[in-house]
């Protein structure tokens, strides 16, 4: 059994075979365990965990419609961004916000990330993250 994070996001899905498609053969996620009799599968891609269930009412704390996760965006740190990145492209699906490098301040470093941001199925908005390293941040 696959050791579980202390924070696994549950993401609700239309279409659990869809999805299943979408993260496994698409996002390159690994199908840890499924239970199909509940529509429900956990998946993990690095470090990185998601629960995804198809929608069936228990869950629901309101009408759910599309797009799912409003307010919510997913940043999902990963060793190697380029071979998600290539296969997003090799089954041209499209990018929300390209491939790029960007540098944000915490405190007294600059963290570096190359990134780009993609919306799934359901609507959630997904940021794929490798981390650069970080740098002292240069006075003005």
């Amino acid at each position: 059994m696959h050791k579980l994070n202390a924070l696994i996001p549950e993401l609700s899905v239309s279409d659990i075979e869809q999805s299943l498609n979408f993260y496994s053969e698409i996002l390159l996620f690994k199908i840890e365990y499924q239970r199909p009799e509940d529509k429900f599968a956990l998946l993990s891609l690095n470090e990185c965990q998601i629960m995804i269930e198809e929608v069936n009412g228990h869950w629901s704390t309101g009408e759910l419609s599309y797009p799912y996760g409003r307010g919510i965006n997913f940043q999902i740190i990963i060793n190697d961004i380029d071979p998600l990145y290539d296969s997003l492209k090799k089954n041209e699906y499209p990018i929300k916000f390209d491939i790029q490098e960007n540098w944000y301040r915490a405190d007294t470093k600059l963290k570096g990330q190359k990134e780009f941001l993609i919306i799934d199925p359901d609507g959630y908005l997904l940021r794929f993250v490798q981390n650069l390293g970080e740098k002292d941040v240069e006075a003005d």
